[in-house]
């Protein structure tokens, strides 16, 4: 039995990487005739640079830029002769900004249109944004100013670049912005196909799980659409465009980039149709499954790609209430890898474990079958 591993990243536990050598450890238990193909994805969310950049074999750097709350960080990229790629996480992730500093209208972005620029002055022409798992909600206007763009109000008083501003916008500069960004491409690795304002946008799905007080939705949904109608109306139904916060919708409209499935472009650059041929068996997941991941996230991105009569399995650390009854988005069954209720501490430290057992019980079920 060949077996194709490919799964996403167990946020705030385990990168993608650790999570397919955990499931070979497990399936290799059960089965140890069986061979291993790991191919840890990303689909523009946290982990996608890690995943590519050891696939493909690109080197990572790093440049100082300014970080979420104003401080110098430092901002890693990955780079291969005149193409980049790197994730809006590594700036301003969920996981990455502590509880009581999650203020989504109050984080900057600014770093990212900085790097952006770096890039382009180096000679990069082509660049990779993943915009998944992001602790903002500024609809691009921190990355706007990144790159030369200057906001005003109707005194012409110079706003700050962050969400709480957008309401306020009444003229915009682009002085400042150098013409070489023209010479750059950029793709916006996305995770969802959320347009960027309305019931299924950026504020009214995502803002509640960054910080942002149910009260405030309504209003900062049409400051948000305010500040596009003003920008670039078109953009405001786009697919994808409330993607981090909406920060593809930034990216489309200040940079020229196109968005793109996330996890569409990776499963390309990884060779994964030829891959999955020699496959008996695709085993995808991530740290929790939810009906989100049915509108374009890596387990069923990687399932739809996969032939038609090769089964696809999922192991993930929960499985929400919302999922439809399996089979769904062609995967035949999905394993959640919890054995007990415990604190969310302990459970992302027995995530490895974890794994490791629930591949080894499923590899107990294949065998099962073989030898039946």
């Amino acid at each position: 039995m060949h077996i194709l591993i490919a799964p996403d990243s167990f946020k705030e536990s385990l990168s993608a990487t650790q999570v397919a050598q955990a499931l070979q450890n497990g399936f290799s238990q059960a089965l140890p005739d069986a061979s291993f193909d790991l191919l840890p994805v990303g689909d523009g969310g946290e982990g996608t640079m890690a995943a590519l950049t050891s696939a493909l074999g690109w080197t990572e750097f790093y440049h100082i830029v300014t970080g979420p709350f104003g401080q110098p960080v430092k901002m890693p990229y990955a780079r291969n002769g005149q193409q980049a790629l790197f994730e809006m996480a590594d700036l301003v992730g969920l996981a990455s900004i502590p509880h009581e500093k999650r203020n989504p209208l109050a984080i900057e972005t600014k770093g990212l249109g900085e790097l952006i620029l770096q890039l382009a002055e180096d000679g990069v022409r082509k660049i990779l944004v993943g915009v998944g798992g992001s602790a903002s909600n500024d609809g691009g206007i921190g990355l706007a100013a990144g790159l030369g763009y200057e906001f005003f109000d109707v005194g012409n008083h110079r706003l700050r670049p962050i969400g709480s501003s957008l309401g306020k916008v009444a003229q915009i500069s682009a002085e400042q912005v150098p013409a070489f960004l023209k010479e750059v491409e950029i793709e916006i690795l996305t995770d969802v196909d959320n347009p960027l304002c309305g019931e299924r946008g950026a504020t009214i799905v995502f803002g509640g799980q960054k910080g942002l007080a149910p009260l405030l939705f309504s209003q900062v949904d049409q400051a948000m659409a305010d500040f596009y109608q003003l920008v670039h109306p078109q953009v405001i139904d786009m697919d994808g465009a409330g993607a981090g916060g909406g920060m593809a919708a930034g990216l489309v409209a200040f940079a020229g980039g196109k968005i793109v499935s996330g996890i569409k472009t990776c499963l390309d650059l990884l060779d994964f149709d030829d891959r999955v041929k020699k496959a008996d068996l695709v085993v995808v997941g991530e740290g929790r499954m939810d009906r989100q991941t049915l509108a374009g996230k890596a387990p069923v991105g990687v399932a739809r790609r996969t032939p038609e009569g090769i089964p696809v399995l999922a192991i993930c650390g929960s499985l929400e209430d919302d999922l439809p009854d399996f089979p769904v988005g062609n995967i035949q069954a999905a394993f959640p890898i919890i054995a007990r209720a415990d604190s969310l501490d302990k459970i992302l430290e027995q995530a490895e474990q974890n794994l490791i057992r629930t591949a080894r019980n499923i590899g107990n079920l294949l065998k099962m079958k073989k030898s039946g």
